[in-house]
């Protein structure tokens, strides 16, 4: 076989190939598409989660459980880091709170009497006391106002959780169950709005939330926060002492402010 006659064959095997290439990127471009299958930008199902969680949580007269939280934050050099807070919390409607708080720093206690809020430093042996709201959603709202004390688990406490976690949704949809979270199965829902990204595991049986992941879409930094729950108690019952505490009634007394509030300035 000649360079020729073999030069001849390639040429023709090319343009064979080209043909069935145009004729197939023609079938394409003329048959009909399937239409997206149709995905609800909020489901039902998802809502009906996330309303018996909330109303389980709503009709408890109390509530006793621990919340493991993972923050992120970045250092100067731009890596993410990883911070832990231990917050084991008491709660009685509708106006007492309790929250001790070990974590990777300072630990703190807080306490809501109905009447008064404390934050306690044990470490300094201070306590920052102030006049407080009648109820513990606006004592929640207080404590962030006042002394930037912010509480990541306040969905699951406040009077209308359903409100707090539904209010301005764009998106929610059921992601299906987890075998692994919990030690339990759950149901995993997530859920948008315009503030923040996020997904709830809700336990199967006793309904009541396992694990949350939410981003903030607001942040510059989009830092991401977890929050794992255990240790469930639904109406505890609590004895008279559980919202008080003697090492903070002994402590030195300073008045409730943020920790960005500039110092009064000596005479």
């Amino acid at each position: 076989m000649t360079i020729r006659t073999i030069r001849n064959f390639l040429v023709s095997v090319a343009t064979a190939l080209l043909a069935l290439t145009l004729a197939q990127a023609s079938l394409a471009a003329t048959a009909p598409t399937s239409p997206a299958p149709e995905h609800p930008a909020i489901q039902p199902q998802a809502l009906a989660l996330l309303k018996a969680t909330s109303d389980k949580l709503a009709a408890a007269s109390a509530l006793r459980f621990t919340a493991l939280t993972i923050y992120e934050a970045p250092a100067k050099n731009g890596q993410s880091l990883y911070y832990s807070t231990l917050s084991k919390v008491t709660m009685q409607r509708p106006n007492k709170l309790r929250v001790i708080t070990p974590g990777d720093g300072p630990a703190s206690d807080f306490l809501y009497d109905g009447t008064d809020m404390l934050a306690y430093a044990p470490a300094a042996d201070l306590v920052a006391v102030g006049p407080a709201p009648p109820t513990v959603d606006e004592t929640i709202k207080a404590a962030e106002n006042q002394a930037a004390i912010f509480f990541p688990f306040a969905e699951v406490i406040v009077s209308d959780p359903y409100k707090n976690i539904t209010e301005g949704l764009t998106t929610a949809f059921v992601v299906g169950q987890s075998h692994v979270v919990g030690d339990t199965i759950t149901d995993m829902v997530a859920i948008t709005n315009e503030n923040v990204q996020a997904e709830i595991w809700i336990g199967v049986d006793d309904g009541l939330p396992r694990m949350i992941r939410a981003t903030y879409v607001k942040d510059p930094t989009r830092s991401h926060y977890e929050i794992e729950f255990s240790d469930w108690q639904v109406n505890p019952t609590l004895t008279a002492d559980a919202f008080t505490s003697l090492p903070a009634q002994k402590a030195a007394k300073m008045k409730f402010a943020r920790p960005d509030t500039p110092a009064p300035s000596a005479p």
